[in-house]
C-alpha cells in the first residue's frame, strides 16, 4: 500500500521557522515532521510515499532523497505549480496510484501512533477519516447555579471529535475530487449523502499537531519526556 502525504503547507504561524522549509520540516524532539511521520507509517507496513509538494519543496526533496536508504522507503514527488487544496493534490498525484484499490492520505504536521491497519472501508465506503476527541485549548468551568463545582485544565472532550487528518481511501475517491479544493468542502459532503464516507474513532492514541511555536515546544516536549509514541 502508498501513502499520499500532503507536505505543501507553508506554515504561516511558525515563522521564522519556516521561512526557508515548508511546515512539514520543522523540528520537534530534533527531528522534522516529516522524518517521524515517515517512520510511523513504515510501522505499519507502509513503504512507498507520494509527497504531494508546494511551499519550498526544493528543501523537502533533498531531505528525503538523503534519507531515504536510513528509512527504508521510496519517494515519488508530485509538485503543485499553484495551492490546489486537499482535494486538487491528491487528485493531481493520481498518476502514482496505478494499482492500488487502496491508499493512505495524511497531513504531515502531526506526531501519532495512530494504526491505520484499523481503518477500513467496509459497506461500500469510499473513504474513511480517522476521528480523536478534541482536547479543549481553554480550562473549563463546570457551575451548579452560581457555584463552581469543577475546573478542569484543557480536558478532552470524548463527545466532540476531529478529523485527525489520517484517511483510508478506495481508487474510487477519484471519481468525486476536483481539481482544486478541499475534502470536506466537497467530496467529503457527496459522500456523507450517499452514505458512504466512514470513520474510526482513535480516542487513546496519542495524537497532537502544531499550528505554532508553543505546540512545536509541547510536542517536543512530550517526544523528550517520552510521552509521545515515536521510533527514531
Amino acid at each position: 500500500m502508498k501513502a499520499i502525504i500532503l507536505a505543501g503547507g507553508q506554515g504561516k504561524r511558525m515563522r521564522p521557522l519556516t521561512e526557508n522549509v515548508p511546515k512539514t520540516m520543522v523540528e520537534v524532539g530534533g527531528k522534522p515532521f516529516i522524518y517521524w511521520n515517515v517512520k510511523w507509517l513504515s510501522s505499519f507496513g507502509i513503504h512507498d510515499f507520494v509527497l504531494s509538494l508546494g511551499y519550498k519543496k526544493e528543501a523537502l526533496i533533498d531531505y528525503l532523497d538523503s534519507k531515504a536508504g536510513e528509512l527504508k522507503a521510496r519517494f515519488e514527488y508530485s509538485p503543485e505549480d499553484e495551492p490546489l487544496g486537499t482535494g486538487g493534490a491528491v487528485k493531481l498525484a493520481r498518476k502514482f496510484i496505478k494499482n492500488d484499490k487502496e491508499f493512505v492520505v495524511t497531513n504531515s504536521d502531526f506526531i501519532t501512533n495512530i494504526d491505520v491497519r484499523k481503518m477500513n472501508l467496509h459497506d461500500s465506503a469510499v473513504a474513511s477519516v480517522a476521528v480523536v476527541p478534541m482536547k479543549s485549548p481553554y480550562g473549563i468551568v463546570e457551575l451548579n447555579g452560581a457555584k463552581v463545582t469543577a475546573f478542569r485544565q484543557k480536558p478532552v472532550l470524548p463527545n466532540i471529535l476531529m478529523n485527525a487528518g489520517i484517511y483510508l481511501m478506495s481508487e474510487k475517491i477519484f471519481d468525486y475530487l476536483p481539481e482544486k479544493g478541499e475534502f470536506e468542502t466537497g467530496p467529503f459532503g457527496k459522500l456523507t449523502e450517499q452514505g458512504r464516507l466512514n470513520a474510526t474513532n482513535f480516542a487513546g492514541s496519542y495524537w497532537r499537531t502544531a499550528d505554532t511555536i508553543k505546540e512545536v515546544e509541547e510536542i517536543s516536549g512530550d517526544i523528550e519526556k517520552g510521552v509521545a509514541p515515536v521510533r527514531s
